[in-house]
């Protein structure tokens, strides 16, 4: 940043100096010019014909370096097939003249005809009263004034340039360096909380930065969720697991004769147990994802398909917004979906009603059934792990548990109803749009 900001200064400075020493050197050359100027017009203002059609002065210039030999500057008044009427501080030197050529208009041009002597020459052509002689009218000056005060504008211009440029330089810099020192803050903060000392960044910081550091310690905070809630997944699991491993220690302890089954029947549970919390870990860590993404009605047909070969005597129907998308992993909404489709045809009575609706930011999904449907004193009772309220059919009552974890998980929810068309149950189930 630094070395951009010097490097744009010194263009700009650049800039602004070339275009400010011509500026000032075209005034310094012009105000010569003008007194050049007003010699050569007091020169033909003050010139008249003589009696043998010479060029004679009826009063003499007012600038006495005209008759001082080598003064630096000089006239001269020249006409074809007369003789040259100089000053006499040119002495035995004479102005170069161009007769090929007439300047009615005052002609300004460099010389350097006398060596050693840069000269600064303006020449008019004129025709005075009482002749048809073009004479033509020349006035020059030793251009070593006007190039010493030009010298003298550019070691000034250079340096007060080079000393504004330094100090907006250094002022660069410190505005740089001031103003990334909140970063540098930032930085030891972090290395504070890395090291234990802190959990946030609590420093006060610039409003510039400190949208930064909210989101850092959203981050934090977002992480420490994260742990608590795999740390409780853990407790939970193990507690889930505790259970089973028990009862098939007593049953092989004891040398039961159903250790066969019991086993079997354990195991099972503890699967189920495990795929509930593999389910919660994998939409964890799917969660807040910028690019989780799924198609509703596309996972109603694929869940549909494999509910009908499960249950083959269910007829599943679908109905509503086929366009619908929610933020939720694809994987995640066939694992909400397909628990609530294949309870609906479990426990109910053979019919099945899907419908999906867009209701502001949010996706409605209504999943019902023609079964006896849940007292409304259960309804809440039914989301504990492991509740059942129908305990003659197989299952462990783990499905309407992970259809509420995976939902919360998504910043979603999922509630109990009874079905007015059908008379069963139904489940509500709301997703965030996408």
């Amino acid at each position: 940043m630094i070395g951009i900001a010097a490097l744009w200064i010194s263009v700009l400075l650049l800039g602004g100096g070339i275009a400010l020493d011509r500026v000032l050197t075209s005034a310094i050359t012009r105000n010569f010019d003008d007194g050049m100027n007003y010699v050569l017009t007091a020169m033909i203002a003050a010139a008249e014909i003589g009696p043998e059609g010479e060029v004679l002065f009826n009063r003499q210039l007012a600038d006495q370096r005209f008759l001082e030999p080598g003064s630096g500057i000089y006239y001269q008044i020249s006409a074809k097939g007369h003789e040259d009427w100089r000053s006499r501080s040119l002495w035995d030197r004479a102005l170069r003249v161009d007769t090929a050529h007439a300047d009615r208009n005052s002609h300004v041009y460099d010389s350097k005809q006398f060596p050693g002597e840069p000269l600064r020459v303006m020449e008019r052509t004129v025709i005075l009263p009482g002749s048809d002689v073009r004479w033509t009218f020349m006035v020059a000056q030793a251009r070593s004034g006007v190039d010493d005060q030009i010298k003298a504008l550019r070691a000034t211009l250079i340096k007060s340039f080079a000393l504004l440029a330094l100090g907006l330089i250094i002022l660069a810099a410190l505005q740089t360096v001031y103003g990334l020192r909140p970063l540098r803050k930032v930085r030891r903060a972090i290395v504070r909380m890395r090291s234990g000392m802190e959990s946030r960044v609590t420093e006060p910081m610039p409003s510039e930065v400190l949208p930064m550091v909210e989101e850092l310690n959203a981050l934090l905070a977002h992480n420490e969720r994260q742990a608590e809630e795999a740390r409780t997944h853990a407790g939970n699991l193990a507690h889930a697991l505790k259970t089973p491993l028990t009862v098939i220690m007593n049953a092989a302890t004891a040398q039961s004769p159903d250790l066969n089954e019991t086993v079997i029947r354990e195991a099972t549970t503890m699967r189920r147990q495990v795929d509930h919390h593999l389910a919660r870990a994998r939409a964890v860590g799917r969660r807040g994802a910028a690019q989780s993404r799924a198609d509703v009605w596309p996972s109603l047909q694929a869940v549909e398909r494999a509910v009908r070969r499960l249950y083959p005597d269910a007829r599943v129907d679908m109905d509503g917004d086929k366009g619908a998308v929610v933020r939720v992993e694809r994987q995640d909404l066939d694992e909400l979906l397909g628990n609530l489709i294949e309870n609906a045809a479990k426990y109910g009575g053979g019919s099945v009603f899907a419908t999906v609706a867009r209701d502001g930011d949010m996706v409605e999904i209504l999943v019902e059934d023609d079964g006896l449907g849940i007292p409304e004193a259960d309804r809440t009772r039914i989301f504990d792990r492991g509740a059942r309220l129908d305990s003659g059919k197989p299952g462990t009552g783990l499905g309407l548990a992970i259809v509420r974890d995976v939902a919360e998980i998504y910043g979603g929810t999922v509630a109990l109803d009874e079905s007015e068309d059908l008379g069963g149950l139904m489940v509500r189930l709301r997703l965030p749009a996408a």
